[in-house]
């Protein structure tokens, strides 16, 4: 269902609420160490400002679990998107209370105030009605959701909040996810190759069975492939297993058919660290006190050629343990060639989830892809086929 974006409101000279995901990751000395999400979010404010608003900006930072941490405050965020920004961005003592509405009141347009973190009260992920009629009451009864990262989650500044305020509205960056995440996938260029890896079966259960009817190809990598390769009868030495997904992979590789593609090579080692002895061994001959590290040559092979002769490709976790450059070599040749294929074939290309994303940018490939989402869980409920919480409160 299509949604109504800041297109369609009138915000000259109102205070906005908007829910942005500013949760970045922090060194210990608290400096941020990646900002896509601060910068995934700048068309939205900047459009805001540009007609005339003054924004109240929403976001949470890690899990302090409703209690107030130092070491989780935006006050880095609030620096890093003045730099941004161009204009000052205040922070406030708090995400609710006097001090904080006073300051809501006192903006002009043009101004920004950025609340403390959100989960520093329980009734943020309790989805409280008070928290969040508090929350509503620091605007002017327009909310703009731009945190696609948390839309699967029903909280107070996602769901919540949509009951105290007039319009309900999707931001800039909510409006790209949706419309690759749900409508490209809705009528996908064919043919159509979806990559799963990461560590678990259990965690694509969801997403496989929503998107084998679509799909022409499903290429499995990552430490979910020994399971599948479990499933098969085959031994996988002291490679990663989920034994209590060994039955539901059987099931889906009977489901898939010739659908499902696993690894018939794979890089095994006795010690994930860097500079351990590796060796590249079929899948039917992994040794029995060695692990699957990385798909092998062979299906790296198979994998760029598949994604490179595709129309459509989505991609959520890595096929290794591609941290250590020993273990990527798989994850980045796949990587590349997509980055390749959109380029110069046109391939549509979705990457999901924070890991993938992040082995993307490890290959250097993350300038071309078609869409890089910022939302790793709500991603995957959306490849599910899911409706998201956050999305379903929008007009």
């Amino acid at each position: 269902m299509a949604k109504k974006t800041i297109d369609d409101i009138d915000v000259a000279g109102k205070r906005v609420l908007v829910r942005v995901d500013f949760n970045v990751p922090l060194d210990g000395d608290a400096n941020i160490t990646d900002d896509n999400r601060i910068r995934a979010a700048l068309p939205t404010l900047w459009h805001l400002l540009e007609k005339g608003a003054s924004l109240v900006l929403m976001s949470h930072l890690g899990r302090p679990k409703g209690t107030v941490s130092s070491g989780l405050s935006l006050g880095p965020v609030a620096t890093e998107l003045h730099g941004h920004l161009g204009t000052s961005v205040l922070l406030a003592p708090d995400c609710i209370g006097e001090e904080t509405e006073e300051l809501a009141r006192d903006l002009k347009a043009g101004n920004v105030l950025l609340l403390e973190n959100l989960r520093f009260h329980k009734g943020e992920e309790a989805n409280d009605s008070a928290f969040a009629r508090q929350l509503a009451q620091l605007g002017n009864g327009i909310y703009v959701n731009d945190a696609f990262g948390a839309a699967h989650r029903a909280h107070a500044s996602t769901e919540g909040i949509t009951h105290h305020c007039e319009h309900n509205v999707a931001g800039y960056l909510m409006s790209k996810e949706l419309q690759y995440l749900q409508e490209a996938l809705a009528e996908p260029a064919q043919p159509f190759v979806a990559i799963l890896g990461g560590a678990k079966v259990s965690d694509k259960i969801e997403v496989i069975g929503n998107l084998l009817d679509k799909i022409d190809t499903l290429l499995i990598g990552g430490g979910m492939a020994y399971t599948f390769l479990k499933a098969q009868g085959h031994e996988i030495g002291k490679s990663l297993l989920e034994e209590e997904s060994v039955p539901v992979a059987a099931d889906l590789l009977q489901k898939a058919g010739s659908k499902l593609v696993l690894p018939t090579d794979c890089l095994v080692t006795q010690r994930i660290a860097a500079g351990a002895e590796t060796r590249v061994v079929p899948v039917t001959d992994i040794p029995a006190d060695w692990e699957g590290v990385d798909i092998g040559p062979q299906t790296r092979q198979r994998y760029t050629a598949a994604v490179s002769e595709a129309g459509t490709v989505v991609w959520n976790g890595p096929l290794g343990v591609f941290e250590i450059d020993d273990f990527a070599a798989g994850t980045i040749a796949v990587a590349q060639a997509l980055e390749q294929a959109t380029w110069e074939s046109g391939v549509v290309s979705i990457i999901g989830g924070g890991d993938t994303a992040a082995a993307v940018a490890k290959a250097g490939a993350q300038k071309r892809m078609t869409h890089i989402s910022t939302g790793g869980g709500a991603s995957l409920e959306c490849l599910g086929g899911r409706v998201l919480p956050g999305v379903e409160a929008l007009d």
